[in-house]
């Protein structure tokens, strides 16, 4: 509601809230934030520039198997590289931009709520993301990068067969950023089920709320296990036990197991934020509230745990016993039933609905062909015979991608067009917006899709070069012009989004008449992010008029505006009924006082000074003793 029609005393109180919530202006304010929209910015560019460390190792490697017999890069170059997009891809490029950007910035204003539940721990979880990415990149700009693939495989990983710190980089990296998911996804997870706004019971939550409470859930899960693994990995390269040796009562297959646990899960990881992105965008563009609400939201956790019985699918050709083959290949396809409902969900809200087909819905139509494409081949991979004679060829590679980027990243494009005016204030060009997305949904078909026929042919993964008069040739080399024409879609994407943000035209706060309810509040929202505590009625509150003027006249009315402090309310879980309200703490140093800390004390773990290593452990632990002694701000 803009400012110029509230009345004298609305004025006063939206006043007051922004001298009670307001942070320090220039780089002090953002060092110390804990704003979750600020944090999500920041999320977004950092994981923004991994993003583009890791399209150069693709377009790297993409030039290298252009032709047979290429030398632009070496084997041991060419294997950092390789490890390192895979790395990067996932670890700090997607899961750290869905859940860390647009969860961050989007969940509390989708809940009605203020901020985090715990504001300080989402900063911390920022500060340890960012130090554990300059690590593992450290590695690479020393030559000494991870290179035995992103999964690790032992006994390669193992110190006779990789004696320097590349795998040390990985194992520790992955360790100190698994302690960042876990803190964002526990945040996410209290927040909520404890801090939606009076009357969004759980069956009035957005769908994007149910899948970003899926993934942290799965994170919480199947994080441990990949922490534990890397651990094993660093007892065993540092210390001397004997975790994957056979000869020692070890096992090579545990690193597998511990690591598949975790991987499998973890492309639900990836690809349920987009199932949450795609919910918000069809129905405000296809003006229709999404068919089958209930269904879809219970599908998008249903995704998350049947993904947890799936991990063995990864492990067809090790020689595992045939029942146990078959019970993994039955979950691979039962994974499919809540998967398919979705897509049902999506494409008959837009059919009984009035579609537009703006930017943001195109890159979901891509997302949806993509989404599908990839899902076919995965079904493809839980036959056991057909997997076992892909295992380890680019067919596999294929269909990866076309899951990955296809069907994670094209949501995460259209969601950056769909909230850009809500971040920014301005419009992006339209008709830009519009190309980039065939530039970039052309480039990814041509560069994925003839994967699957070069890997029929026999064409192995993480091979470096190859011979010619294998058939392989013409299939790498349009792969590769793919590759250039994505990264030009891409260009051009950012290239709108950076003129928009400066010459773009104001775009108010509701430019699409989205349904939910960050829509409600200016654009960019106050850092108090609501006036007044929003009512909820239904899961689309934006659409509920009704509901709006009472907001307006409870603003007037001072009933839940929150002006004597910094704070906000909390819930009951399952109705959301008013339960307490809550005194929030407001920016401090010691979130990167502490990640700092954290960090130095990995960079010693990592160079073997333990001593070292130690006492920055201790300094760690009296910083979080600070921490917990100051009380938060009063107003």
């Amino acid at each position: 509601m803009a400012i110029e029609v509230l009345g004298p005393r609305a004025r006063e109180r939206v006043g007051r809230l922004d001298r009670i919530w307001e942070e320090r202006p220039g780089l002090i304010g953002w060092l110390t934030t804990v704003d979750h929209k600020r944090i999500g910015i920041l999320y977004f560019f950092t994981t923004l520039a991994f993003f583009a460390a890791g399209g150069v190792e693709a377009l790297l490697m993409r030039t290298q198997l252009a032709s047979a017999n290429a030398h632009v890069l070496g084997p041991s170059r060419y294997d950092q590289v390789m490890t390192m997009h895979g790395v990067t891809m996932i670890f700090l490029f997607v899961i750290p931009m869905t859940i860390g950007a647009f969860g961050n910035y989007l969940v509390p204003l989708m809940l009605g709520s203020r901020d985090m539940a715990f504001p300080r721990l989402n900063a911390l979880s920022y500060w340890l993301f960012l130090g554990s990415g300059c690590l593992i990149y450290t590695g690479l700009f020393l030559n000494m990068g991870p290179d035995a693939g992103w999964f690790d495989y032992v006994p390669l990983a193992l110190k006779r067969f990789d004696p320097g710190l590349n795998i040390d980089f990985y194992a520790l990296g992955l360790i100190f950023n698994g302690i960042s998911s876990i803190a964002a996804a526990t945040n996410f997870i209290v927040t909520i089920f404890k801090l939606r706004a009076p009357g969004m019971s759980l069956n009035r939550m957005p769908l994007f709320v149910f899948a970003m409470l899926a993934v942290s859930l799965s994170l919480v899960f199947a994080l441990p296990t990949l922490t534990i693994d890397c651990v094993f990995l660093e007892l065993q390269r540092r210390l001397g036990f004997h975790f994957f040796d056979v000869g020692h009562g070890g096992s090579a297959l545990l690193w597998q197991h511990l690591f598949w646990f975790f991987g499998h899960p973890e492309v639900y990881i990836i690809v349920l934020p987009a199932f949450g992105i795609a919910t918000s965008i069809i129905p405000t563009f296809a003006k229709h509230r999404m068919v089958a609400f209930p269904l879809v939201a219970l599908a998008e956790l249903l995704v998350a745990f049947i993904g947890f019985g799936v991990w063995a699918h990864h492990m067809f050709t090790t020689g595992l016993p045939t029942v146990t083959l078959v019970f993994f290949a039955a979950a691979s396809m039962m994974v499919v039933i809540p998967s398919t409902i979705q897509i049902y969900a999506w494409t008959v809200t837009v059919m009984m609905g009035r579609p537009e087909f703006k930017a943001p819905l195109l890159f979901i139509g891509g997302f949806i062909a993509f989404f599908v494409i990839g899902g076919l081949s995965g079904i493809m991979f839980a036959a056991i015979p057909f997997d076992q004679a892909t295992t380890d060829t680019y067919f596999v590679v294929a269909h990866f991608h076309f899951i990955i980027f296809g069907a994670a990243v094209f949501p995460i494009l259209g969601g950056m067009y769909y909230w850009f005016p809500k971040v920014t204030g301005r419009l992006y060009h339209e008709l830009v917006a519009k190309l980039s997305f065939w530039l970039t949904f052309a480039g990814t078909a041509l560069t994925f899709f003839p994967m699957h026929i070069v890997g029929l042919l026999g064409m192995p993964r993480r091979v470096y070069t190859y011979q010619g008069g294998l058939g392989w040739g013409a299939y790498n080399l349009s792969e590769t012009i793919g590759a250039f024409v994505l990264t030009a879609g891409l260009l051009l994407i950012f290239g709108n989004l950076l003129w928009s943000r400066f010459r773009g035209p104001y775009a108010g706060p509701d430019p699409f008449f989205g349904g939910t309810l960050e829509w409600t509040t200016t654009s960019p929202p106050p850092h108090y992010n609501f006036a007044v505590i929003p009512r909820v009625t239904s899961p689309y509150p934006n659409w509920d008029r009704a509901d709006r003027d009472e907001d307006a006249r409870r603003l007037e009315s001072g009933e839940l505006v929150l002006e004597e402090g910094h704070e906000t309310p909390a819930s009951t879980v399952r109705d959301g009924y008013l339960d307490e309200v809550l005194e929030m703490p407001s920016e401090s140093w010691w979130p990167i006082t502490l990640g700092l800390l954290v960090t130095v004390l990995f960079v010693m773990l990592l160079l073997g000074h333990f001593v070292v290593a130690g006492i920055f452990g201790a300094l760690a632990v009296l910083a979080l003793g600070g921490w917990h002694a100051q009380e938060p701000a009063e107003a």
